[in-house]
C-alpha cells in the first residue's frame, strides 16, 4: 500500500512531476506488471505535465513550429496534439493505450480545435498511414522504450515522415541514472540511429523552456529527413 501512495501522487492530477532517476525507481514495476496500460489505470504517470510542453508553446508563439501533417508518437493525455492544431496543421495523436486516448478524448473532445486533430490507436513501429507527416515531435516516447528498439524507433521516424519533412526531439533525460523506463539518453544516442539513416540535424542546442525538475537535462535538436 505504501508504494502505490507514493506512485499514485506522481500522477499529473498530482501535479508533482518527479525527475527521471525518481520515476525509474517505481515506474518500471508498473509497466512490469501491466505494460503502459496499468500505469494510466492506476494514475502512475509522471512524464505527464498536465499540460503543453512548454517548448511546444514557445516554438507556437514565435511561429517557429512547421505547419503541415503532423505526428505525436505517445501522445498520452493529448495535451501536446491539441496546442499544435490548427487549420494549418492536422495533428494525429497515436498511442497503445487505450485508457490513455479515452482520457484525451474525453479532455480534448470538445475541443474549439477538435476537427484538426484526431488520436489514433496505433503501434508507431508497425504503424503506415496512406498519408505521411510534415513534421513528427518526439518527447518521452524515444526515452520509454528499451534500447535494442531504438534503430527500430528511428527507422520508424524515417518510414513515417515525407521527404524533407522535419523530426523534432526533446532529448530527455540526459542523466547518469541506471535502469527505467524512463531510461537515459544522450545526443549519440540519437545521432546513431538518425544519422545512418539519411537524417541530419539543423540545430541542437539546451532546451530554454524545462520544467524545473527537467532543467539542465534536455536538449532540444531539429533534424531534416534529407534522403
Amino acid at each position: 500500500m505504501a508504494k502505490q501512495q507514493q506512485t499514485s501522487s506522481y500522477s499529473s492530477g498530482g501535479n508533482i512531476i518527479p525527475t527521471p532517476e525518481e520515476a525509474a525507481t517505481f515506474q518500471p514495476q508498473v509497466v512490469a506488471e501491466g505494460g503502459w496500460e496499468k500505469c494510466w489505470e492506476d494514475g502512475v504517470t509522471p512524464w505527464d505535465q498536465g499540460r503543453a510542453t512548454p517548448l511546444i508553446l514557445h516554438l507556437l508563439d514565435s511561429s517557429s513550429l512547421p505547419l503541415g501533417r503532423t505526428l505525436v508518437p505517445g501522445c498520452g493525455g493529448g495535451h501536446d496534439v491539441v496546442a499544435m492544431a490548427n487549420p494549418e496543421r492536422f495533428v494525429v495523436g497515436l498511442d497503445i493505450s487505450e485508457k490513455a486516448l479515452k482520457k484525451a478524448n474525453e479532455t480534448y473532445g470538445s475541443a474549439p480545435n477538435s476537427m484538426y486533430f484526431a488520436f489514433v490507436k496505433e503501434d508507431v513501429f508497425t504503424w503506415r498511414p496512406d498519408e505521411l507527416f510534415d513534421l513528427i515531435f518526439d518527447y518521452v516516447f524515444f526515452c520509454a522504450i528499451e534500447l535494442e528498439l531504438r534503430p527500430a524507433w528511428a527507422k520508424s521516424m524515417y518510414e513515417l515522415l515525407k521527404p524533407d519533412g522535419e523530426l523534432i526531439t526533446l532529448m530527455y533525460p540526459i542523466t547518469d541514472h541506471v535502469g527505467g523506463a524512463p531510461y537515459k539518453v544522450s545526443v549519440s544516442a540519437y545521432e546513431d540511429v538518425l544519422v545512418p539513416l539519411g537524417f541530419k540535424a539543423v540545430s541542437i542546442e539546451e532546451n530554454p523552456d524545462s520544467i524545473p525538475t527537467r532543467k539542465g537535462k534536455e536538449m532540444l535538436a531539429r533534424w531534416k529527413k534529407i534522403n
